[in-house]
């Protein structure tokens, strides 16, 4: 692709890396024929390549609408477009360039810039958790959108004492997580505890930052991932764990980019590289250990995955999960379209309703054909996403094995 930045991006280095990303992209349009909201609108503009004219376009000199903003907010950031595309596009990069030059240049509605600035500050804020709660106390009381927001909430189970391992790794808790769905995490500690491994969780930490850069600032964004690697850099600097270990994708997706946001801060950007390099799924710290595991756990559960975008097309580790759950005795059901988004994506789901429950009933229907038993997933939006639509049990898979081994 041809092109000719204005003088105001030319000069910039996130118009260089734009103007990089963009000469990479040769109009094929395979990547339209992947595109989630393409595939439900029909709009050439609501598909990467119209996505990449349109910032193009801006570079290049011409002034964003409201129009502009409006279908790069309905960008999934699924990046499945990146997985399709034959000329290797990092458009993930890209719309986050297009999103913060025409957010700088397009005033929202106040309406709409009240919405989701609450929306970023409940997530982060402290009183999450205490409200969560109630509204899980109350669940059936709840009008029924609301309810769907609020999972059932799990009893976590006691973790496990006084059992140390040679092999640490730091477990991040997270923000949002803990408060709605905590049972993961205590499962995670014990599944990894099964296999002979630490797990050390931090204080200090919080949100890795794909809340606030999602939602208009990424400024503050950045702030949370400098935080994040202050308080892990004292177990990371001494070489007391091996892995950050992270069993929400969508997090683990965001803290292995954390190297590429900083990369322009003289303080962090090496730190940044470090932390990077040390984080993995928690599907990739017990994959060496599932023969082991499968002794001891029930074989034959029907189940259906549904590998979450930020772990198949972010981290590309959809195979090794898909084989893990194989090696531990599970009997995975095929079924059409799991590359396609679920519609969950962060707060996807509250700003954009409607799409976001058309490809939740798209993904569920290809999902109903195998009849499952249950629906593993190993992200907690997609989880609580697809089960508000659903009474077949979805579950993250580090819980289900938790239980199996329980029982055993």
């Amino acid at each position: 692709m041809q092109t000719k930045l204005a003088t105001w991006a030319s000069g910039t280095e996130l118009g260089k890396e734009a103007d990089a990303i963009l000469r990479r992209c040769v109009h094929c349009g395979f990547c339209t024929a992947t595109c989630p909201t393409y595939q439900v609108l029909g709009d050439e503009l609501d598909g990467p390549r119209g996505r990449i004219y349109l910032i193009k376009q801006v570079l290049e000199g011409a002034a964003p609408t409201q129009s502009t903003q409006q279908h790069l907010d309905r960008c999934l950031t699924c990046r499945n477009c990146e997985t399709t595309c034959p000329s290797g596009v990092q458009y993930g990069h890209l719309v986050d360039i297009g999103r913060q030059i025409v957010d700088e240049r397009v005033r929202r509605p106040w309406r709409e810039r009240v919405r989701r600035e609450f929306l970023r500050r409940l997530m982060l804020s402290r009183a999450f958790a205490p409200a969560m709660r109630l509204g899980q106390a109350v669940r059936g009381a709840l009008p029924a959108a609301l309810r769907r927001k609020v999972p059932p909430r799990r009893d976590p189970g006691a973790l496990p004492r006084g059992q140390r391992h040679a092999r640490q790794v730091l477990m991040p808790l997270g923000c949002v997580q803990p408060a709605m769905m905590p049972a993961i995490d205590a499962a995670t500690v014990r599944v990894l505890d099964a296999v002979g491994i630490g797990a050390r969780l931090v204080p200090g930490a919080g949100c890795c930052g794909a809340v606030s850069f999602h939602l208009d600032a990424q400024g503050a964004a950045l702030d949370q991932m400098r935080a994040n690697i202050d308080a892990w850099w004292p177990l990371v600097q001494d070489g007391k764990i091996e892995a950050i270990v992270m069993n929400a994708s969508g997090c683990g997706a965001m803290v292995k980019e954390y190297a590429h946001h900083l990369r322009g801060d003289p303080a962090y950007a090496e730190r940044a590289a470090r932390i990077v390099a040390l984080v993995k799924d928690v599907a990739e710290i017990v994959a060496p250990h599932a023969q082991a595991l499968r002794e001891k756990l029930p074989q034959g559960t029907r189940a259906a995955f549904h590998p979450p975008c930020t772990l198949q097309h972010w981290q590309g580790l959809r195979p090794l999960a898909e084989q893990l759950l194989a090696d531990l005795g599970f009997e995975l059901q095929p079924f059409a379209d799991r590359h396609l988004c679920c519609g969950s994506a962060g707060a996807y789901s509250v700003l954009n309703p409607g799409i976001s429950t058309e490809l939740r009933d798209r993904k569920l229907d290809a999902i109903a054909a195998c009849a499952p038993d249950v629906i593993l997933s190993s992200n907690m939006g997609c989880i609580g996403h697809l089960q508000s639509g659903t009474d077949t049990p979805v579950r993250h898979w580090v819980e289900v094995v938790d239980e199996q081994l329980r029982r055993a």
